[in-house]
């Protein structure tokens, strides 16, 4: 079963990205070294880097049912950031989320991976994780809104805009569901 590839919430529009939305996304958010800092990606240096992103993203949505989303006002359409998917196996996914600085603190995050989970669950996942930078407090207020466990077991994980080359410690997140 394959995810829509337009989701409409209260607030938001979440739909698959394209090649063209380039530009914006390495404007908006992809180049911004402090919406980027406790990314697992490393912060974008030119568009080009963010084309290869949007090939990508095209790749994962052939694969699997489901892939990155972008995140826009239904109000006025303007790109706010991006969530979305990556599939370890069929039943087994990892979520995510970026938002540009001026969409901060408005509950956009919570909206979009509310939305993000309902996706997952629909297409069979049974185990959807996220990990999370330590001092990144408010992501991890938004994973548990959004039913998401702490796991107690040490996790770590790569945050190449803290530190190239090095996994640090994170927190990790799992949220299960019976399908």
């Amino acid at each position: 079963m394959k995810a829509p590839q337009r989701i409409e919430t209260n607030r938001l529009v979440l739909r698959k990205p394209t090649l063209a939305d380039a530009e914006a996304v390495f404007t908006r958010y992809a180049s911004d070294p402090d919406v980027t800092k406790f990314m697992g990606w490393p912060r974008h240096e030119s568009i080009e880097e963010t084309r290869a992103f949007l090939e990508l993203s095209d790749a994962e949505w052939e694969q699997w049912p489901a892939g990155p989303y972008l995140i826009e006002s239904s109000a006025d359409g303007k790109l706010l950031g991006a969530a979305g998917l990556r599939f370890k196996t069929r039943t087994i996914a990892v979520t995510g989320y970026v938002l540009a600085q001026d969409a901060w603190g408005y509950g956009y995050a919570t909206e979009a991976l509310t939305a993000v989970v309902t996706v997952a669950m629909d297409v069979g996942v049974h185990q959807l994780s996220a990990t999370c930078h330590p001092e990144n407090l408010a992501s991890a207020r938004v994973l548990e809104k959004c039913g998401f466990v702490k796991e107690k077991l040490p996790a770590s994980a790569a945050f190449p805009n803290i530190s190239r080359g090095q996994p640090l410690d994170c927190l990790l997140y799992l949220k299960r569901f019976l399908n």
